[in-house]
């Protein structure tokens, strides 16, 4: 027996034996999920404290970080960081570097959140932009005014779709500059794609708008365009079919999305990151089977048993976990080691500082 096995809680082995994800070898099959967590410096700067955050969970497979915007338009959240000035990139380089010489491997999850954000989050000057001028119902936390509501966005006419489309190409080369090894397009929770993508929010006559195949181009032409980029070997994407988060609605999210994995599948993406559908008609994880042919990984209230397991029956090829990493850095050691698992404070999940963020010890510790 090898001695990895000898160390590893009987019924969690599937999620130890190393994977290929297009380019990217993974030493392991748990994934960090990325996770919003609001720690960077006010102009979109990473900074020490999540140098120390992603270094100390190295160990897992991938990680993949934390939605980061491609330009300032597309920031959603105060302290949220961003991948377009040379400095965020050096920035950005402290982190790679540090989860690299730990043996970790680490992409960016680009995210531009479209009609959700605030001007009192942005620099002042910068608009919300949206594919219809239809504000998003709810509220946003600001640092300087507190609880604010979503801004009205201006619609985006078509030259400028494809001046954002350019962002996506340019924050992934951006990404690999950085150090990633890839990146992830965020397609889900109700940020700029799924605004393309959802029928409710989507109101345009244009070739973004109206039919299935318009509606799903926006998020098709940014996966083509970094994967032009950097190589579609290092590209991959993160849905949630029946998702309604930040007041989407779509009258067929299934074949929605099946539309866009097909597309992902045309280009030839590394992987997609599905997560487990809000709703009980809805199988994701086998819509994905069905309509992609890359490789899986599988999100959403997964434990390290039911992670092992799904990964056994063959449903994916990795599990993400978000919660369980927040409090766990040495989360696969203890999944590996059988060892009790931490629990996060909510009431710090998403507050300046260290304390919630890089203050919960390793098991040893």
């Amino acid at each position: 027996m090898s001695a990895v096995k000898q160390d590893t809680l009987v019924g969690t082995e599937p999620l130890f034996s190393p994977v290929q994800i297009g380019a990217i070898e993974l030493k392991n099959r748990v994934v960090m999920a990325p996770m919003t967590r609001n720690r960077a410096d006010a102009d979109g700067m990473p900074n020490d404290l999540m140098v120390e955050h992603y270094a100390a969970r190295a160990e897992a497979g991938l990680i993949v970080a934390e939605g980061t915007w491609p330009s300032v338009t597309g920031q959603a959240y105060c302290r949220q960081p961003g991948i377009e000035t040379a400095d965020q990139i050096a920035a950005w380089r402290k982190v790679t570097d540090a989860v690299h010489a730990r043996g970790g491997r680490i992409v960016l999850q680009v995210m531009h959140a479209g009609r959700v954000g605030s001007s009192k989050i942005k620099p002042e000057g910068v608009e919300t932009v949206a594919p219809s001028a239809m504000q998003a119902q709810g509220e946003v936390f600001t640092d300087a005014a507190g609880m604010q509501p979503y801004d009205m966005p201006r619609e985006l006419t078509t030259d400028e779709v494809a001046a954002v489309v350019e962002e996506h190409r340019q924050a992934a080369i951006n990404a690999r500059e950085a150090g990633f090894d890839g990146v992830e397009l965020h397609c889900t929770s109700g940020y700029l794609p799924m605004q393309f993508m959802c029928s409710g929010t989507n109101q345009r006559t244009d070739r973004y708008g109206g039919s299935l195949e318009n509606r799903v181009r926006f998020a098709a032409e940014c996966l083509q365009a970094m994967s032009d980029a950097i190589g579609a070997d290092r590209v991959g994407f993160r849905i949630n079919p029946g998702n309604t988060y930040n007041d989407t609605s779509d009258e067929d999210s299934a074949e929605t999305h099946a539309a866009l994995m097909q597309e992902a599948a045309r280009i030839g993406v590394a992987f997609v990151h599905i997560m487990r559908s809000p709703v009980p008609e809805i199988d994701a994880f086998a819509l994905a089977r069905e309509h992609f042919n890359g490789a899986l990984i599988l999100n959403d209230s997964f434990e390290p048993e039911t992670a092992a397991a799904a990964i056994d029956e063959g449903l994916g090829d990795a599990v993400s976990f978000a919660r369980h990493f927040i409090a766990n850095p040495d989360l696969v050691t203890r999944i590996r080691k059988g060892l009790a698992l931490s629990r996060f404070d909510r009431k710090t999940i998403y507050t300046p500082g260290a304390a919630g963020y890089t203050d919960y010890p390793a098991a040893a510790e």
